[in-house]
This record gives C-alpha cells, sequence and structure tokens, in this order.
C-alpha cells in the first residue's frame, strides 16, 4: 500500500487511500526508519479501513496516519488479545477438518510452549522481536526428548505456528501489523547424518562414547536393502500376531505410502486390473486433500489379493477390527505405531524407529537401480530438492564398485 521514493538523500512517502495518490516528505537519510514509517502508515490505514481509527475532516492525512491518529481527540480503544484466548480461538477455529488431527496436537503444543515464555494473560498485540527472541534464547537451553538438546528446527517450527496464527487473527481483524519475526537469531543447526544401511548403524552404536541421542538419529536414517526388506517382511508374516501387519508392511515398503496413507488406503483406491494405487496425501498442499498414483508389484499384488479374501465386505483395505479384535474404523497413529514396535520387538530390527524405514528404503532401492528421479518424485510426492538431496545416495557396495571401476580399472 505504501512506498518509498528517494529524493536526493532523504526519503519521501508514497502510498494511495480511498483512490487518491499521497506524497510526504520522511525528513530522513535512514532507511531503517523511512522502512519503520511504511509499516506505521499500512497499519493505521488497515484501522482506518476497518473503522478502528476515524479521521478528521480538516486533517492531513499522511501526518495523521504517521501520527498513529494523534489527531483525533477519540481514538478507539483496542480490544486487549490475550495469549490464552488467542490460542483457544485459533486452535477451535481450526479444529473443524481444515488440519488434520495431528497437526492441531503439534500447534497446542507449540502454544504450551510461549505460555511458558511469555505467560498465558500475555498482550499478543504486544508482541515484540525481543520478546520472540527471548523465547528462542529460552528454548534453545531446553532438552528435547530423550535428552538430546532441542533442535533448531524444533523452534523455527514453533514460531512459524506462531505466525500462521498471528496472521490468520490479521484478517480476522483482531491484531494488526507484521508478525515481528525480522531479525531474530537461531543457533546453528546440525545436519542429520546420512542415511546408512542396517549393517553399518549395527557397527557404528557399538562404538565408546556414543549417547543415547547419538545411536537414536542413526537408527533413524537406516534404510535396508531389497534382501533385508524381504526378509523383514517375512518376519512380519511368519511372526506377527495380527495377520493385518504384513499386508500393511508391504504396502509401505513397496510404494514408499507413509504410515498416514497405508491407514487411510480403501479398497477402492486400489485398482487390479491397472496395477496402481491411489494414495491420500495430505502434506502436499495446505488446506487441499491431493492424491498420488503408485504402480503395483507383481508380489504386492499377490500379497493385496491374498489379504482381500480375509477382508471381504470392508471398506478400509485395513481396519483395526482385524488386529484388534474391535469394531474401529480406523487405525490411531498410536495404533500403528504399536503395531510396528510389537512386531519387530523380539527380533533384530527392535531398534528400527518406524513406519519411515519403509519409505527410505523405496526411496533408496530404487535410486540405487537407476530409476529415473521424475518417477521416484511422482511416486513418493517429493517436491523441492532439499527432499531429493536428503535421499541422494547408493548403498556401499555400489559405491565401491564404482570407485573401483575409475581407479581400479
Amino acid at each position: 500500500m505504501a512506498s518509498l521514493e528517494r529524493r536526493g538523500k532523504k526519503f519521501r512517502l508514497v502510498f494511495r487511500y480511498a483512490g487518491q495518490k499521497y506524497q510526504h516528505p520522511l525528513r530522513t537519510e535512514n532507511e531503517r526508519e523511512a522502512q519503520a514509517c511504511v509499516e506505521r502508515v499500512e497499519e493505521n490505514i488497515r484501522l482506518l479501513e476497518r473503522g478502528r481509527l476515524l479521521l478528521p475532516p480538516d486533517a492531513d492525512l499522511p501526518t495523521f496516519l504517521l501520527s498513529d491518529g494523534k489527531l483525533n481527540d477519540t481514538p478507539v480503544p483496542r480490544a486487549r488479545l490475550t495469549l490464552g484466548e488467542f490460542r483457544d480461538r485459533y486452535t477451535e477455529t481450526h479444529s473443524q477438518g481444515s488440519l488434520e488431527a495431528k497437526t492441531l496436537q503439534t500447534i497446542r503444543t507449540h502454544f504450551i510452549h510461549f505460555v511458558e515464555s511469555l505467560g498465558e494473560s500475555f498482550d499478543v498485540q504486544s508482541l515484540t522481536m525481543i520478546k520472540l527472541q527471548e523465547h528462542v534464547n529460552r528454548r534453545a537451553k531446553c532438552n528435547g526428548i530423550h535428552k538430546r538438546k532441542l533442535s533448531p528446527v524444533t523452534t523455527k517450527k514453533e514460531l512459524a505456528t506462531f505466525r500462521a496464527a498471528w496472521n490468520w487473527a490479521v484478517q480476522a481483524g483482531m491484531l494488526t501489523g507484521r508478525f515481528p519475526n525480522q531479525g531474530i537469531r537461531f543457533p546453528k543447526t546440525s545436519e542429520k547424518p546420512p542415511f546408512r544401511t542396517f549393517d553399518e548403524v549395527s557397527e557404528l552404536v557399538k562404538r565408546e562414547n556414543i549417547t543415547e541421542g547419538e545411536c537414536r538419529d542413526l537408527w533413524d536414517c537406516v534404510f535396508l536393502t531389497l534382501e533385508e526388506l524381504a526378509e523383514m517382511l517375512r518376519y512380519a508374516e511368519t511372526q506377527s500376531r495380527y495377520a493385518v501387519v504384513h499386508p500393511m508392511f508391504c504396502v509401505a515398503a513397496m510404494t514408499g505410502a507413509r504410515r498416514s496413507e497405508v491407514m487411510r488406503l480403501r479398497w477402492q483406491d486400489i485398482d487390479f486390473p491397472s496395477q496402481t494405487v491411489v494414495l491420500h496425501e495430505r502434506k502436499k498442499a495446505r488446506g487441499k486433500q491431493t492424491t498420488r498414483r503408485v504402480p503395483l508389484a507383481q508380489s504386492l499384488i499377490d500379497v493385496l489379493r491374498k489379504w482381500r479374501e480375509k477382508s471381504a465386505g470392508a471398506i478400509l483395505a485395513f481396519p483395526t477390527c482385524f488386529a484388534e479384535g474391535t469394531t474401529e474404523e480406523t487405525f490411531t497413529p498410536n495404533d500403528a505405531d504399536d503395531l510396528f514396535k510389537t512386531a519387530f520387538a523380539k527380533s533384530k530390527w527392535k531398534h528400527l524407529r518406524g513406519w519411515h524405514v519403509f519409505r527410505h528404503s523405496f526411496i533408496s532401492n530404487c535410486a540405487a537401480k537407476n530409476v529415473d528421479q521424475r518417477m521416484i518424485d511422482e511416486w513418493v510426492g517429493h517436491t523441492t530438492e532439499a527432499m531429493r538431496r536428503r535421499y541422494r545416495h547408493l548403498i556401499p557396495g555400489q559405491q565401491r564398485q564404482a570407485i573401483q571401476s575409475v581407479f581400479d580399472a
């Protein structure tokens, strides 16, 4: 709405209001001061448009806006919005299906940490960059799960939640101005360990002086070779208490589907004639449910056909009643996690962190077989270069063969 022009060494403010263009000299050479004037004018124009400031008939508009409406003898008082009320109104509004239950849970957790820093009765409109920096500094001294130092990535996600809620409140007329996060400094972020094979990680965790947190990070970055995957799936088929475990794990391992996508899978999403499956995504586009189509290997088709005979009449491919003996229609995330942990609790796979190992392994093995990166992106839903780079590795044996072909030929 407003912008700056430099006239000689000093700045001039330019903006439009009610169809008319205004220019006003700022008498400053400092660009920061001039930019602050732009933000003040834009904020006060919004207050005018909402009727929260009243423009006197004879007032000079630029002066009125730059003085925060002090030319008006009867300013409209601003309603105080506490952090507790702000949190409750935001989460209530978005609990009607616009956000996933897990996302809402994460948002509530983030607000818990802000309440610890600012207090339940904190006036949200008075939020400043300094207050946010104090929150970042406090969180940097905290430990995350399993006594590991809290990652700056987690704190950045907390601020992203606050920013999204702030922007929503501005649109709703409860707050004004930009979210004051410019200039915040975060601790340096450590790069995640590279993906490694199961055997590599098994050897690394035997080393002395390795912490519990480092062990968990290493196990979180395991990918399985095709032979290891086949062994793991055979174990699940023969040793698991519940028959549903094996076909669920096969879908995850042979399509790269996320845990939640496997849980949502319906029989109508599986097209046996065309040998494809439609996976319902929740992460690709905000506020929009998208899908992606993945081809099915013949071995997976055989598993699914056999499983369908046992679950005839069900809408979902994997309803909980086949695992827990209940009448519930869908798994919860905790249910699915428990199935994974229980299935491998007494095996050599017991240290694996969970379902995502199947996705890691699917992408890794496709890359190792020189599958076109565009196909992999389409199958797993990768959209950024950072995602691709995270998985850009080869199985160590293939790497050794590659370097030997150069220097030992």
